[in-house]
Order: structure tokens, then C-alpha cells, then sequence
């Protein structure tokens, strides 16, 4: 899985009117959790915008003066009217403990409920799995070359190994809809069998 770097200062002071404090200084006020401990800090707003503003999920490195520390995205909050970042929450990566992050799902081959005339629609876009920080892929790829018209993929029927899905196995992944284009396909074969 990919990394971005990032500064960060640590901040002593923590609570609402520290925070604001923070903000106004241009910066944006974050907790980094885990291990049974948390630190408070400020960054850059610039700093994080490839981790925000992607679709993709990354393994963040939080420099603190040179000593670094390997943590995931949990939850960013943002102003209601102003697309301002009010607060970042981060999770500690343990060594040796498995982390769960929300990966994005691709897509890969040509349905065949879409070559009879069907919709292939994407319902999950990320998908949340548990792995070690080493076993975690950039995305999870998933073949729908045997979709058919009317057919659905589950996260309980992905197998990836080393990899155990966080997200409900009842969680619809993608499926091929049934169109006007397909029923009258359908429909067409029947008609020449008579």
C-alpha cells in the first residue's frame, strides 16, 4: 500500500478553544490514537489534500521532528458551508497487529449480462478489510467477466488471501441490472425457438 509523508507539531494545549486557536493560525487540529495513548497536533491543510480530496486509501507517515509514526485516516470533519477541514482524526499502526482501512474497489473484465444489453453497476466503491500493514493491497480488483443479467457480487463471495473483510458479507459489490435492451434480447430468442 502507498505512503504519504507528512509534518506535523505537536501541540500541548488540546479542547475547543485550542482548536480554534489552531485554525486560526491556518492550520488544522488532529488526534492521533491508538496503543492506549493519543497526541494532539496541527498540520498543514496543503499537506493533507492527497489524502482527502482521492479516492484511493493510504498508509500515512506522521513526522513529528523527525520522529515518525505510521498511522491510517479515520474520520475528517469539515465545515457545513465552508469546504474548510475542521478536525482529522488518525489510528497508531501497530507492528504486527492487523489495521483496518477502507480500500477502493475496481472493476475489471466485460460482463456477459452486458453484452445481452444489461447495466453494470458498481454499489460498494471501498470496501473495509482488516490485514497486516504489509498484506494490504492499493485496491481490490474484481473480476465480473461471468456476471450475468440479473446476477450480484458479495463481499462474502471475494476470497483474497491474507485479507479478511471488515464490511458485512451480505454487502452488495457490483451487479448487472436487467434494461429494456436485455429483456428484448431475451425476449428475441424465444421468439425464433417457436
Amino acid at each position: 500500500m502507498k505512503t504519504v509523508s507528512v509534518k506535523a507539531v505537536k501541540r500541548e494545549d488540546f479542547g475547543k478553544k485550542a482548536a480554534k486557536n489552531v485554525r486560526r493560525e491556518g492550520l488544522v487540529p488532529c488526534v492521533l490514537c491508538g496503543n492506549g495513548e493519543s497526541v494532539n497536533f496541527s498540520i498543514d491543510p496543503r499537506e493533507v489534500k492527497p489524502l482527502i480530496y482521492t479516492p484511493n486509501s493510504y498508509i500515512v507517515e506522521i513526522d513529528f521532528d523527525g520522529k515518525k509514526e505510521l498511522a491510517v485516516l479515520r474520520e475528517v470533519q469539515f465545515h457545513p458551508v465552508r469546504e474548510q477541514i475542521l478536525h482529522i482524526d488518525f489510528f497508531r499502526i501497530a507492528a504486527g497487529k492487523p489495521v483496518a482501512i477502507a480500500i477502493p474497489v475496481r472493476l475489471s473484465g466485460n460482463a456477459e449480462g452486458v453484452k445481452v444489453g444489461g447495466k453494470l453497476v458498481l454499489s460498494a466503491r471501498k470496501l473495509i478489510v482488516s490485514a497486516l500493514v504489509e498484506n494490504l493491497p492499493d485496491e481490490i480488483v474484481v473480476d465480473v467477466t461471468s456476471l450475468g443479467v440479473g446476477k450480484t457480487i458479495f463481499v462474502g463471495d471475494l476470497k483474497f488471501d491474507n485479507l479478511k473483510f471488515v464490511t458485512p458479507a451480505t454487502t452488495a459489490v457490483c451487479a448487472v441490472r436487467v434494461t429494456r435492451a436485455s429483456r428484448g434480447n431475451d425476449a428475441a430468442p424465444a421468439e425464433a425457438a417457436k
